[in-house]
């Protein structure tokens, strides 16, 4: 009995870092005061890079037809196995990016997009490391919804140094293309100070499960990965780990032959 307390006084001890950011960035009656939104201090809801090596334009997404919403829920399973040599089409491709953070409507300056965001602020960016999709150089990419197209960030194979940075899951290997969602804070950071956080994880949920459906209606697999070295993860795409840093990744594939 003793031993047992002793333990829970050393856990009780710990700084709590997700009990923390929990507490602090609550929402009360007495904290929603004193803040005004300076609207010339917007970031842009748009990235582009000044020189990539190219801007790859995307085919129309086929969004017209498709399974049964319900019977996609019920198939939706995180696939690990991929046929490492089978590439995915481009047109399957774009529907994927479309599916997550493709543009639907427009009202006004307003765009809205497949996956909701707090504020309708947008902070997710979408980074594509492509191993194995027809019409595509192996390398890095940068997805903008705006223009629905590609910026060809940098050529050559990174899915061993995802992999490794991810904690070594070797299914990054085989799958076809890893989504990788960075957040620019300030997009969010502007309105919402500390409780950004909160948010732009939940939105990345939303883009993420949107990947799963799509991935399930073209007859493809994705797994959602969060276990990732930070550091290693945003030095592979040359981020800051502070501004910009990412927060999420996905593999997608061809599912592999069943024996």
């Amino acid at each position: 009995m003793g031993e047992g307390k002793e333990k829970d006084k050393n856990i009780n001890r710990e700084p709590e870092i997700g009990r923390r950011f929990q507490d602090e960035t609550k929402y009360s009656p007495g904290k929603m005061g004193g803040y005004t939104l300076d609207r010339d201090s917007i970031p842009k809801p748009y990235k582009h890079y000044e020189s990539p090596l190219a801007i790859i334009q995307l085919p129309e997404p086929h969004a017209e037809s498709g399974p049964d919403l319900w019977k996609l829920l019920q198939k939706r399973r995180s696939r690990r196995e991929y046929s490492a040599h089978r590439p995915i089409g481009l047109a399957a491709f774009s529907s994927l990016l479309w599916a997550t953070q493709g543009l639907t409507a427009r009202y006004g300056d307003t765009f809205f997009r497949t996956a909701p965001s707090a504020g309708g602020l947008f902070p997710v960016e979408t980074y594509l490391s492509v191993r194995a999709v027809e019409g595509l150089e192996q390398g890095l990419y940068h997805f903008r919804p705006l223009t629905f197209d590609l910026e060809f960030l940098q050529k050559g194979d990174f899915s061993g140094k995802l992999a490794e940075a991810a904690l070594q899951q070797d299914l990054i290997l085989d799958a076809q293309a890893t989504f990788i969602w960075s957040a620019i804070i300030a997009r969010s950071r502007w309105k919402y100070r500390q409780r950004t956080y909160r948010y732009i994880y939940l939105d990345a949920g939303h883009i993420a499960q949107n990947l799963y459906l799509a991935a399930e209606a073209l007859g493809l697999g994705a797994c959602a990965i969060g276990a990732f070295y930070d550091d290693e993860t945003n030095k592979i795409l040359s981020l800051d780990g502070m501004e910009e840093t990412v927060i999420y990744m996905a593999c997608v594939g061809r599912p592999a032959e069943v024996k």
